[in-house]
């Protein structure tokens, strides 16, 4: 067994967790300045929902792509990781140097998307050639830097781009990059490299045949239909709910930052767990109050500002902190050899649900208000929390987390 001194290891996951914030800020750099765009632009709501659907459609696609041709087998992984922070932060600056309205920031958007898919799903696999014990730790680690570099946006936004829209895009541009020469410069593969499972069309039916795969798979569908809608549209909310109090957009901003990002210690503390008292337990729990903020922050809208944002704050701990453990109940349930076909699956099919919860939210709003948008969005969770229940009973939870389900 190769042993992997911990400093080592533990600079390598802590170096990709810093350079997949820096690059994961360009995801939802559009979405952080809608007001802006909308006003300049003359944006409807469906396009205003396609800044971020296009980003999801893109990665889904990437992400199908990249398995399917394998590659991160075939390309030195920390070159592809570079060249894809690299390619993202060059699709959202021409966004802030070109584009004058969605014709051309569409494409560019989804282009951001594609690029992605080269960012985060390859530092997992150049993390998982350093550690053996303690993956759990290192993947909350790593979904935890995503979820904060998914946030930064609005911090960026905050710290100079409310009155320009194009310095949001521009600094989280120039911080993918960063995060690209990070990982092209201090990083390289550790020892327990192996060829990734690959992606079969003909394992297809026989991964959909596997019924512990179905319900962890329904389980993370049921976290998806949640939480990109949440974070796409938790700012506009908060933004709205504080302008009722008279309330400056900075403060929203802020507190849209600080509700995203506390999904970073929900999935470390996630991780921590989960190896311990089981993955199920883990996801059930954390969709339990997930789903139930979800329709409870309605009801604070327009409310005492300090109300709304605890509340914001904890819908954000824990609606990403489950999200690592679906795909690890994969990886344990899957048949032998069809590991890479089933979390290609999980992966495509939970983006692509995105599409529909994302586009959703804006039609409700104008429906029903922001008092009951956001309550649909508990109707994942539910489904979520179902599916975990039965894998818990079923002979098969015995290959979850050690035995511990």
């Amino acid at each position: 067994m190769t042993t992997i001194p911990f400093r080592q290891a533990g600079f390598v996951v802590t170096v990709l967790a810093v350079s997949v914030l820096l690059a994961k800020g360009t995801w939802f750099s559009a979405s952080a300045v809608i007001p802006a765009l909308t006003a300049e632009w003359a944006l409807n709501d469906t396009v205003r929902a396609w800044l971020t659907m296009s980003v999801q459609l893109g990665f889904a696609c990437g992400a199908f792509i990249s398995a399917v041709l394998g590659l991160a087998d075939r390309w030195p992984t920390h070159w592809f990781f570079a060249g894809s922070a690299l390619l993202a932060a060059l699709c959202t600056a021409l966004i802030a140097w070109w584009a004058n309205g969605p014709l051309l920031a569409l494409p560019l958007r989804f282009l951001t998307g594609m690029a992605l898919a080269g960012v985060y799903p390859v530092g997992m696999k150049i993390m998982a050639t350093w550690t053996q014990r303690g993956r759990g730790l290192a993947i909350g680690v790593l979904v935890g830097a995503l979820t904060v570099g998914s946030a930064s946006p609005h911090l960026l936004n905050v710290m100079g781009g409310i009155d320009d829209w194009r310095r949001t895009l521009l600094m989280a541009a120039g911080l993918a990059v960063v995060g690209g020469l990070i990982v092209a410069l201090m990083v390289r593969e550790g020892p327990l490299r192996t060829a990734a499972p690959r992606f079969s069309w003909s394992q297809v039916v026989d991964v959909a045949r596997e019924r512990p795969v179905l319900l962890a798979n329904l389980g993370y569908l049921g976290h998806m239909w949640e939480l990109y809608a949440a974070w796409a549209w938790l700012p506009l909310f908060l933004l709205a709910s504080f302008e009722e109090r008279g309330i400056a957009a900075s403060w929203a901003g802020l507190v849209a930052f600080a509700a995203i990002a506390m999904g970073g210690l929900g999935s470390v503390l996630a991780g921590l767990l989960a190896d311990r008292i089981g993955r199920t337990t883990i996801t059930i729990a954390a969709m339990a109050v997930s789903g139930s903020c979800a329709l409870a922050i309605g009801f604070t809208f327009g409310g005492e500002p300090w109300v709304v944002a605890v509340l914001a704050m904890v819908w954000g701990l824990t609606i990403v902190a489950d999200s690592a453990q679906f795909s690890a109940a994969v990886s344990e349930l899957s048949p032998p050899g069809r590991t890479g076909t089933a979390l290609t699956l999980q992966t495509s099919l939970g983006f692509l649900l995105t599409l529909i919860t994302i586009w959703l939210i804006p039609p409700l709003v104008n429906l029903v208000g922001w008092r009951w948008a956001f309550a649909g969005l508990a109707v994942g969770p539910a489904i979520g929390i179902w599916a975990m229940a039965t894998l818990r009973r079923s002979p098969a939870a015995a290959r979850l987390a050690g035995g511990r389900g």
